[in-house]
Order: C-alpha cells, then structure tokens, then sequence
C-alpha cells in the first residue's frame, strides 16, 4: 500500500451495522439462488425494495442469460474426450478436433463470445438491480464523473472441485510458501490442456500427450457434470457480503449524499454463469459512460477477514487492473484506516472483467483468511454465521471513501 495520503483528506466515513449487514446476509441466504432462478429474481426483488424504501430509484431489469457454465463446458470436454479416443486411429481427427475444441474452451471460460453455450443452452433471463443514487438536482446538472459499484446476488452450485481439505493441508504444513504466493492455482488451465494435448499428442504421435489431454478432458467432464448437478450453496460470503455492502452504502448516501459524483449501484444477476448479468448491463448502459469519466469498483466476497485489492484477474491470462485506480483506493483505505493487501492476482473471473475489458478503470475488492483461501468457498457450509461482519463494515466504509474521493479530487 503506498504511503501517500491525499493532500486535502477525505472526511471521516462512519462505519455501518454490522448486525445491519447480518440481517441483509440472513434475509437473502434463505433464498435458494442460482443463476437465471425464480430464486434469483425474488432475491433482485427484496433488494430493489430496500433501495427503494430508501428513497433511492432503483429498477429490476431483466436481462438475456444463460443459467449455468457446467454443462457447455462439459459437453465440450466429453467431445475432446472423443476426439483423444479418435485420434489412436484418426491422427487429422484428433488433431483438428482437439484445435478446434481449445478455442472453444477457451472462448467460453474467458470473457469471449461463448458460442458454445449459443449452440448448447437454452438462453434464460437473468435479473440485474441497478439504482441511480445521484440527487434530482445532481442529475439536472449533469456530473462529469461516474462510479459505478456492484456485486451480484446469485449463488454458485457446489461440487467435490471446490473443497479445500487439501488447499488447507498445504497451508499449514507450507505457511511461509503460502505467505510468498501473489496467486491462486489456475484452476481452469487443466480444462483447456485436455484438448490442446489432444490435438498435439494427435498431431506428433504422441501416445502419452494424446492420452493424458483425453484423461484430463474425461475428468472435466465427471467435474463439470457433478457441479451442473449440485444445487446452489447459500453463498453468504461469495456474493452477499458484497450486497450487504451496496446496501450499506445507499443507507449511508440517503443521509449524506454527494454532490459533484454519480453514483450507480449494480446487483448483477448470473455472475456464477460466468458473467452473465453484467454483460446485460454493459449492452445497456456501457455506450452512454464515458471511459474517461467513470470507474467500476467491483464488492466480491468481501467478509472472510482480511481484505485484498487484486492487482489483476483471468483465468487463462492475468489482465492487470488500473494501476491509478487501485493507488487512490489504496490511499482512500489508508484515511480510514482499514487495511487492504495489494499484490494479489486471481486466476478466475469476477464481474469486474467485463468494464475492464470495456476500457473502463476497474478495481475489484475481494478478501481472503489467513491462509489466502476463501473459506466456504462454493460449498454448502458459505453461511451468515461464518461470515466476518468486521471486513464486510470495511468494504462499505472503503467503498463510500473511494465515492467521496472521487468526487472531490
């Protein structure tokens, strides 16, 4: 965190309830929310009427979706599966096959296209909140600056993938090796080998590649088949901490609201479909904000203790964030005096990819344990009473320095 604090100090930004912040996790974890759900939208729902009862003009807008990245992911790994039994034999088919499905998984895990989910899922409705806080009078004249906030309401299905029995071993018998870690593993990598050693193995008659990317492909399958068939965890931590933030804030910003900044807070749906509602979002409103007048701060499980400021994202490739962005928050955190680790990058994919592919300077806070894990992460046992209210206070405090700062400096 640098050392510089600003020249003219923000002013002092009283911390929210935390038992506030618990009501809105145990209201919303009750709900059984996955992407595109019935649960999704009564969720989107009770937070549009908190907005609102608020004073504040928040809307549900619906927005074209798919539900889940399992089953394209899936039936793209089970076609690299045939395409490696094919290739023993078919030495073009494996390769071009095993070229083929490669960009395709990698198209769909990244923010591309997706094609596959086109041809393999039927599309749904994903519901977004999204609430303008800036006063009538403020809207009248127009602000020349934009931050947008969000976070997202929808919860992640589980799968034997995520536990973390063997994340925790490896931290407690290599703590100082988990202390030098600046990532987490590239999770996704083994899904997009399969087919690559596929089409390779194929293309050298390689016996041992080909095989071992047609194993690696069949295990994506048994992976993405067990996700695809969980039901949705409660995700107290990994998404509704950071609502609980928003809400937070547009109660903090009823009281002292501020002039010279729009403010736009966004309850994405379908983030667990690998971004789905934010991509609704960006079709609508991306061509009436300017890149050079509006900053995306993006709230992603923000209550496991300790709170970390990425320094960038992608699951394929780490794309770095906005450098100048992250150094005001930096300095925003360090006038309130809450601490935030820097020097972290994430191997996996938030709804802050999504701005920052659009141009837009993008931070996004997250938090970690101790250890650097998530804890509860996608799994049943992501309840209200194992969240740290402390850090999700912290979020919302950071949040409302990083709205004033921007719109006096």
């Amino acid at each position: 965190m640098p050392s510089e604090r600003f020249l003219h100090p923000v002013s002092p930004v009283a911390r929210p309830a935390e038992e506030t912040l618990r009501a809105t996790i145990e209201r919303l974890a009750a709900i059984e929310r996955p992407p595109c759900s019935p649960g999704e939208r009564e969720a989107a729902h009770l937070i549009a009427d908190r907005l609102n009862a608020l004073g504040h003009s928040a809307q549900v807008q619906q927005v074209p979706a798919y539900g889940s990245y399992a089953w394209p992911v899936g039936a793209l790994a089970a076609l690299s599966t045939l395409a490696g039994l094919a290739g023993r034999r078919l030495r073009w088919g494996g390769t071009l096959g095993g070229m083929i499905l490669t960009a395709a998984l990698a198209d769909e895990i990244t923010y591309g296209r997706q094609l596959a989910r086109v041809v393999l899922s039927p599309r749904r409705t994903a519901c977004n909140v999204v609430a303008d806080l800036t006063p009538p009078r403020a809207q009248r004249q127009a602000p020349h600056r934009t931050l947008v906030i969000m976070a997202h309401h929808d919860a992640a299905p589980s799968g034997t993938v995520f536990d973390q029995s063997l994340s925790r071993w490896y931290a407690r018998r290599f703590p100082r090796a988990v202390e030098r870690m600046a990532e987490n593993p590239p999770i996704w990598w083994p899904v997009v080998a399969g087919p690559a050693l596929v089409a390779f193995g194929s293309a050298t008659r390689s016996h041992a590649l080909r095989r071992t990317g047609t194993v690696l492909s069949a295990l994506t399958v048994a992976a993405m088949a067990d996700i695809g068939s969980r039901k949705a965890v409660p995700g107290a931590n990994d998404n509704l901490s950071g609502v609980a933030a928003l809400i937070a804030l547009a109660e903090s910003l009823a009281r002292r609201p501020i002039p010279g900044l729009r403010v736009i807070l966004l309850s994405a749906g379908a983030e667990e479909a690998l971004q789905e509602g934010v991509r609704g979002f960006a079709h609508h409103y991306f061509p009436d904000l300017p890149r050079e007048s509006t900053w995306f701060l993006n709230l992603d499980t923000v209550g496991s203790g300790n709170l970390v400021l990425l320094d960038g994202e992608g699951p394929l490739r780490i794309e770095p964030y906005d450098a100048a962005f992250g150094d005001l928050i930096a300095r925003c955190a360090l006038e309130q005096h809450i601490e935030v680790r820097r020097g972290v990058r994430s191997r996996g994919s938030s709804d802050a990819v999504v701005p920052h592919r659009h141009g837009y300077p993008t931070a996004c806070l997250v938090s970690v344990d101790d250890q650097k894990l998530v804890p509860n992460y996608h799994l049943p046992t992501d309840l209200p009473e194992h969240v740290d209210y402390r850090c999700v206070a912290d979020a919302a405090q950071l949040a409302e320095t990083v709205a004033r700062a921007l719109a006096t400096h």
